[in-house]
């Protein structure tokens, strides 16, 4: 009876539907979130009495957002294509956020609460051109407030109701580049302004209810125009001439224009150099710098030029804002040592200040790049100001009463690369790692956690509790944990500012401005590239810290002069500078270290040479030792070449260099450019642990993986299918797969996918490849696997052969010997666009792999890799049940507990 019971209890566990859930506990949770809008490129303010004061900002990052002007908080964002980037922003009617993008060509209307899409319009036109944007204030068309947009060519009238263009007008077609779009106050009439050529400028004047022609003058200058224009008032602008020498103050009244030009000599003693005409929209006043000296001039009502100010540091200037009946007033910052210098000045009355404030500044954030202000009447109704400040560093402040009253790090949004580092030991129970307390923040966490007890505690104290209880916690210490789990996250921005992230709860541990990745006379236009372990101490890892190397460029072609630094990743301290100095174009970590536990990196130039760091004797020894098995790979993707090179000897200068080499080619692949265009190149991490190369399969069989550094996964693709997909038939759209060892240039193995398009994401580890396209045939996406396997050691698997020592398992393994491969792959449809994939990685390389599909939802998927077995089959032995081998099917299933929030993006 017994053995009844237990047969049917078992047949019961065999039919039942395996089933997948969540927790209550778990629903919603996550270690932590973070968001940030990147660097402000343009703000408006919104601080009626009702409702929430905000400001509404847009960015370099393509993201428009609303933030509370009390905390910096995040209302709302949208973050947009990567293609759509922002031209202009405004606010219509008091309810909606305008945004004009895509170089003028799509205008939307956000509700100003919630950030909900209220319309879209797409406007197109003839030719790409500036993008300009204008909501007048008090202009409406049969009850209805018009936008006026300029975009690729065409002057548009919008509805700021619905987006319907009430009317368009084709300027493009006229040679003109519009540079400024004028309303005067309380008329029917637009006018647009622009240059034909270098040497002629027109001036188009529009009824703006109808979009009629009304007038159209133009005027010519000997000295030509440098191509810039700022509007002082609703009829008069100022631009340069060609040599950036005179000044030309351009007056329109009528539709008639009439220019007056005025030496920058007259102006300025002893002036030389080029002069810049900053792009401030002030009240009768315009600025312009000149060897680094911002001066501000005033046009008269008779035409005339006037100096008005002149301030010799660093200054950023703001638009023109209205405080009160017939008043205008702007900001201008000033920097003096770490302290900087907000002064508000009323366009009525130059000689005296509306207000000024001296703010202690981190000197991390750098010199101030923007800032935009605000108004507000205080207790005693007198007016006061509030600043927005863009930093260096792509941070956001908001000043206000000579303090800083809220702060983002918003430089985060744009990450270039990032890299971990180890926390520090714990030593008797004690992080090696200084942590400072002082007693005022001991005696304020115990009152808010007394305020809690007693449910006394406000919102923003439970918040402060909540922060507390987080940096108490096991995972947001700061030290190594047992697992390795708690590490620090190594992250540069495009600003070159280097952050520290804890893992455990995302806080910012230490940030630095890199001094050698900021703006100077030798470095005009530095850009951070990537960063590389300099020194990983494991022998003396009580007594050092680890570095990161962070390489830079001075400019963005491959042959602009190198930067290099190299920063605590414990303290944030940069120890040391490097540059200008050679190109950069490539750097190879080498598997080597010195006494010191630094790591030698080869860096080539584009000259094609290697240079060796450090610069030391023992690195060169080193170096000499292993001079014979260096070898690297370069890819020439818009030439369809790879290339194979070694080091040949010490570089032939005039000065000798024992840390500069030569190089060699060793091998080329040329693909046929009719044909194949390389799309996609992956290859292992150099830092991966492999735990085992044999593979125990059914029937105790074993395979071995072909485990090899110097493998290179290349995906080449028609040269017609680089476009969208979609763009061109099954028929003339194919992806051709490559694997190639990086030293002989030998290619082990090659397949073609007809019919299929990229883009194509892969990664690579162990002996397997997996890769995503776009099957065309099937109209569905696909990912395919590819694992390769060392035929050489198939005699391994005779037990006896092990027992008696006749294998050759610790024989060496050369990449000139003609290597015994087979490989074996699949396809499988997959349901989601994919942004990225990654794939997990322990201490050991023991734990089953999990592939981290990042999708185009922003969301990561954990995908085990089994599923993507290429030894999967319809109907699996028993002995393949037993080994873990999941039934074949045409799709990849989606769970959807493996989905997490993908937070590595803006």
């Amino acid at each position: 009876m017994a053995i009844r019971v237990f047969l049917l209890l078992l047949l019961f566990l065999s039919s039942s539907i395996v089933t997948f859930c969540l927790y209550e506990d778990q629903v919603g949770l996550m270690d932590w979130h973070q968001q940030y809008i990147g660097k402000v490129k343009d703000a408006v303010f919104h601080t009626q009495k009702a409702g929430r004061k905000r400001v509404v900002v847009s960015t370099e990052e393509n993201v428009v957002a609303s933030l509370d002007l009390r905390r910096g908080e995040i209302f709302w964002r949208h973050v947009l294509g990567p293609k759509d980037a922002i031209d202009g922003i405004n606010i219509a009617l008091g309810k909606y956020v305008i945004t004009l993008s895509s170089e003028g060509s799509i205008l939307r209307a956000w509700n100003l609460p919630d950030g909900q899409m209220v319309w879209e319009s797409f406007l197109p036109g003839l030719k790409p051109s500036k993008s300009l944007l204008l909501v007048p204030e008090n202009l409406k068309v049969d009850r209805d407030s018009v936008i006026f947009v300029y975009g690729s060519g065409s002057l548009h009238a919008v509805s700021s109701i619905d987006g319907e263009v009430l009317w368009k007008k084709e300027l493009a077609t006229e040679g003109i580049e519009v540079q400024q779009l004028i309303h005067p106050r309380g008329s029917d009439i637009i006018y647009a302004v622009g240059f034909v050529g270098s040497f002629q400028i027109q001036a188009y004047q529009i009824n703006a209810r109808n979009g009629d022609l009304l007038k159209h003058s133009s005027a010519t200058s000997p000295g030509g125009f440098s191509g810039e224009i700022s509007l002082i008032t609703t009829d008069k602008l100022v631009g340069l001439n060609a040599a950036r020498s005179t000044l030309v103050s351009l007056n329109i009244r009528d539709g008639e224009i009439s220019f007056e030009e005025t030496p920058v000599s007259d102006l300025v003693q002893d002036s030389s150099g080029p002069v810049v005409l900053l792009p401030a929209k002030l009240a009768g006043v315009f600025a312009i710098k000149l060897d680094k000296v911002v001066m501000f001039i005033e046009a008269t009502d008779e035409g005339k030029l006037q100096v008005v100010d002149k301030v010799d540091h660093a200054v950023a200037v703001s638009d023109a804002l209205p405080f009160s009946e017939g008043q205008q007033a702007f900001a201008q910052i000033r920097h003096e040592g770490s302290k900087i210098h907000l002064t508000v000045k009323s366009g009525n009355d130059w000689g005296s200040n509306v207000l000024k404030e001296s703010v202690e500044i981190e000197n991390e954030r750098g010199f101030v790049q923007k800032i935009f202000i605000n108004n507000y009447i205080r207790t005693d109704r007198s007016h006061g100001f509030r600043a927005l400040i863009v930093m260096e560093d792509h941070s956001l402040l908001l000043l206000q009463q000579g303090e800083i009253v809220w702060s983002r790090e918003d430089g985060l949004a744009s990450v270039i690369d990032v890299t971990t580092s180890e926390l520090p030991l714990e030593k008797d129970g004690v992080s090696v790692a200084k942590v400072e307390h002082n007693l005022f923040e001991w005696l304020k966490g115990h009152m808010l956690k007394l305020k809690g007890t007693l449910m006394l505690a406000t919102a923003d104290d439970l918040a402060a509790i909540q922060r507390m209880r987080l940096q108490s916690s096991g995972k947001s210490k700061m030290s190594r944990d047992h697992n390795g789990f708690r590490k620090l996250l190594i992250v540069i921005t495009r600003a070159g500012k280097v952050f520290a992230l804890h893992t455990g709860d995302g806080r910012i541990v230490w940030s630095r401005l890199l001094q050698s990745l900021r703006k100077s006379d030798a470095c005009e236009c530095p850009t951070a590239l990537k960063l590389h372990y300099w020194q990983v101490p494991h022998h003396h890892a009580l007594d050092e810290n680890p570095l990161v190397l962070v390489v830079g460029r001075c400019g963005p072609s491959l042959g602009a002069p190198g930067v290099l630094s190299i920063v605590d990743t414990y303290t944030g301290k940069e120890l040391k500078s490097l540059g200008p100095l050679h190109s950069i174009a490539q750097v190879i970590p080498l598997p080597f270290t010195d006494s010191t536990e630094q790591r030698l990196h080869l860096i080539l130039d584009a000259d094609r040479r290697a240079h060796l760091y450090p610069r030391t004797p023992e690195a060169v020894g080193i170096f000499q030792r292993e001079f014979q098995n260096i070898y690297w790979y370069s890819v020439e993707a818009n030439n369809g070449i790879l290339r194979g090179h070694a080091v040949k000897n010490t570089c032939n200068h005039e000065a000798p260099d024992e840390y500069c080499f030569d190089t060699r080619d060793l091998w080329s692949i040329v693909f046929p450019a009719e044909s194949e265009k390389i799309v996609a190149t992956v290859t292992r991490k150099l830092n991966e642990v492999v735990h085992t190369q044999a593979k125990a399969i059914t029937d105790q069989d074993v395979m071995y993986k072909y485990i090899s550094k110097n493998l290179l996964f290349v995906v080449t693709g028609a040269p017609k299918a680089t476009g969208e997909i979609g763009s061109v038939t099954p028929d003339e759209s194919w992806l051709v797969v490559y694997l190639v060892d990086t030293v002989t240039g030998r290619i082990l193995h090659r397949m073609i996918h007809h019919g299929s398009q990229g883009p194509v994401h892969a990664v690579f580890s162990e002996n397997w490849v997996v890769y995503h396209y776009f099957n065309l045939r099937a109209h569905r996406y696909e990912m395919s696997v590819i694992e390769i396997y060392d035929q050489s050691r198939a005699d391994n698997k005779d037990i006896w052969k092990l027992v008696v020592g006749k294998h050759n398992l610790s024989s060496p393994v050369s990449s000139y010997s003609r290597p015994e491969v087979i490989t074996k792959s699949q396809s499988y449809f997959f349901t989601h666009s994919v942004k990225t994939i990654a794939v997990t990685s322990t201490a050991k390389g023991i734990t089953s792999r999990q592939l981290l599909v990042g999708t185009i939802g922003d969301q990561v998927l954990a995908l085990d890799k089994r599923f993507l077995d290429p030894r999967r089959s319809l109907n699996p032995t028993q002995a393949e049940k037993e080994e873990g081998i999941i039934p074949l099917t045409d799709a990849i299933p989606i769970i959807p507990q493996v989905f997490y929030l993908f937070t590595i993006s803006i």
